[in-house]
């Protein structure tokens, strides 16, 4: 048995595991601290494997691995790793990185002080200006720190599966950089958006989660080596629900600001850095 490589991933793994099954290659995963290895069972079959593992690790999202997930895919047998499988807990943890879930962790932190009679406390340290008459324009924090706060249970848990999930994305294959402007400024330019069109009164990740929706769906078309991508369909549903912002059918306060400052701001980002790869690979 020879190990050919690794894979980021579960999926990645077992949609190769897949393909290479339909080229006759036998492959099974293992579990390492550091991603999933590939392990073939005919040491003749090396060569190809690693040609075929070098052009899936370049274009995972080729319509032939889907395929081949279709076709080749058992629906009936679980995928084990063995003796190192992950649990459920070590799978949220290493889906994401330090910044994505020091946010996440942040916002349930603030989401509990106000459920736990804290909320006038801590709404008035962390709503934007204006938002309390103690609220002074030195406390430069209140640009970003209404993004922290949400008020249902819904607003955050919304909130913070997109943000894990696309924010974990970005950080673990692309690294902290982006995801931190992309929180930054998809925390604080749309606040002030939003402060224009309805006053200070608002909260919510909201804008920072549609600017990795955009970043990430963009990256994803424009440079689809780059290891991210939102599928049209989960795109589709977030334009859908930003249209429903502006109509009274949620039935709740939208902030519909926000949701396109961040977009745009998850799209420009999006657009130069997808613009500086293209100038690197040439």
């Amino acid at each position: 048995m020879i190990e050919i490589g690794q894979l980021p991933n579960a999926r990645a793994a077992q949609a190769f595991i897949d393909y290479l099954k339909g080229l006759n290659i036998q492959c099974h995963a293992v579990q390492h601290a550091q991603g999933v290895g590939l392990i073939i069972s005919n040491p003749a079959d090396e060569l190809q494997a690693r040609a075929e593992l070098e052009q899936f690790a370049n274009n995972p999202y080729d319509s032939k691995y889907l395929q081949a997930s279709w076709d080749n895919g058992d629906t009936t047998a679980q995928f084990n790793y063995g003796p190192g499988a992950k649990g459920l807990l070590q799978q949220f943890l290493t889906g994401a990185g330090p910044l994505t879930l020091i946010t996440f962790f942040a916002c349930v932190a603030v989401f509990a002080g106000m459920n736990l009679g804290f909320a006038d406390a801590i709404y008035t340290q962390l709503s934007f200006f204006g938002a309390v008459p103690q609220s002074d324009i030195n406390q430069i924090w209140r640009l970003f720190t209404p993004s922290l706060m949400h008020f249902s249970a819904m607003h955050i848990i919304f909130n913070l599966l997109w943000w894990w999930y696309l924010g974990g994305k970005i950080e673990t294959r692309l690294g902290v950089r982006p995801l931190l402007f992309l929180l930054v400024i998809a925390g604080t330019i749309p606040s002030v958006v939003q402060f224009y069109m309805t006053g200070p009164n608002f909260g919510g990740l909201s804008g920072v989660v549609y600017a990795v929706v955009g970043y990430t769906w963009l990256m994803g078309v424009r440079q689809p080596k780059c290891g991210i991508h939102l599928p049209q369909a989960y795109m589709g549903f977030m334009m859908v629900w930003l249209v429903l912002g502006f109509t009274d059918i949620l039935g709740m306060p939208i902030a519909n600001g926000a949701h396109i400052g961040g977009l745009l701001v998850g799209l420009a980002q999006a657009f130069f850095d997808s613009r500086k790869q293209s100038s690197n690979n040439e």
